[in-house]
C-alpha cells in the first residue's frame, strides 16, 4: 500500500509552480517531439504536425472544459460565473480528447492534408503525454478511487486505502508507449490508421473499464448516467471508432489485388 502523500506545488524561488501544470506541459512537449519524429520518418511535412498540435492543444483545452461543466452540471447551474474559473481546475481528458481529434479534423480539412496520416504520427506521441501527465494526477492524488485492499490502493485523507486513478493511467500510458515503440521500431510503415485504431481501442477500453473502480461512496464522487461516467461513454465512442477503423483497415487489406 501507498501511504498518503499529496504533491501539489513547490517553489523556485518566489515562484510557485503548480506540479499537475507542469507535468502536463513535459507530457505535451515530449509527445510532440515523437510525433514530430514520427511525421518525419513518414516523410510529412514537420510544420504542419507542429500546425495541428497547437491547434489541437487549443481545442482540447476547450474540450475538457466544456465535458468537466456537462458532467458537473448542476454545479455550475447553481453558480454559472465559476464556468469560467478554470485556475479552480476541472478538466475532462475525454472531453479534451474529443475536443482535438476535432480541431485537428477541422485544420487538416482546411490545409487539405490526410488527416489519418497525421493522426497516426500524433498516436505514437500520445501515449508519452498520457504517461507523464497522470503523473502529475498521481502527485496531487485528485481522482480517488472505491475503497481497495490492491497492492498499489493509496491511504487517502479519510483513512481509507483506495484507487488512485492517476497512477493506473500513467502505467497504462507507459505500457502503450513501450508497445507502440516495439511496433513502430518493427516496422515504421505499417497501413495508415493502424497506430490510430490501436489507440481508441486501448485507451478507450482500459478507460472504460478503470472507471467502474472510481469513488462511488462520497469521497469526489463522479457523477453517473445509467450506472456510467461520462468519461465511460467517451470511452465507448472510442472503442467504436477503434472497430469502425480496423474493419475499414483490414477491408482495405482483403480487398488489395493478391501478387
Amino acid at each position: 500500500m501507498i501511504p498518503y502523500f499529496q504533491w501539489i506545488s513547490f517553489h523556485i524561488g518566489p515562484v510557485p509552480i503548480q506540479l499537475w501544470g507542469l507535468m502536463v506541459a513535459i507530457g505535451i512537449v515530449l509527445g510532440l517531439w515523437v510525433a514530430v519524429r514520427a511525421a518525419v520518418r513518414r516523410k510529412l511535412n514537420s510544420q504542419v504536425m507542429i500546425d495541428i498540435a497547437f491547434w489541437s492543444i487549443l481545442s482540447a483545452l476547450i474540450g475538457a472544459r466544456i465535458f468537466f461543466v456537462l458532467s458537473e452540471a448542476a454545479v455550475f447551474i447553481a453558480h454559472p460565473l465559476d464556468v469560467f474559473k478554470i485556475w479552480e481546475g476541472g478538466m475532462s481528458i475525454s472531453g479534451g480528447f474529443i475536443g482535438a481529434v476535432a480541431g485537428a479534423w477541422i485544420f487538416t480539412k482546411i490545409k487539405k492534408v490526410s488527416f489519418l496520416e497525421y493522426a497516426d504520427a500524433a498516436a505514437l506521441g500520445l501515449p508519452i503525454g498520457l504517461w507523464i501527465g497522470r503523473l502529475g494526477c498521481f502527485f496531487i492524488f485528485d481522482h480517488p478511487g472505491s475503497p481497495t485492499s490492491f497492492f498499489l490502493g493509496e491511504t487517502y485523507l479519510d483513512g481509507v486505502v483506495r484507487h488512485n486513478h492517476g497512477l493506473y493511467l500513467s502505467i497504462n500510458g507507459l505500457l502503450m508507449a513501450l508497445i507502440f515503440g516495439l511496433l513502430w521500431k518493427k516496422n515504421p510503415h505499417r497501413r495508415t490508421g493502424f497506430f490510430s485504431m490501436l489507440f481508441l481501442l486501448w485507451y478507450g477500453v482500459v478507460r472504460f473499464v478503470l472507471d467502474f473502480f472510481r469513488a462511488w461512496d462520497g469521497v469526489h464522487p463522479d457523477t453517473r448516467f445509467a450506472g456510467l461516467t461520462w468519461a465511460q461513454y467517451a470511452a465507448l465512442f472510442m472503442v467504436v471508432l477503434g472497430g469502425i477503423l480496423w474493419y475499414t483497415l483490414n477491408r482495405k487489406s482483403s480487398d488489395s489485388p493478391k501478387r
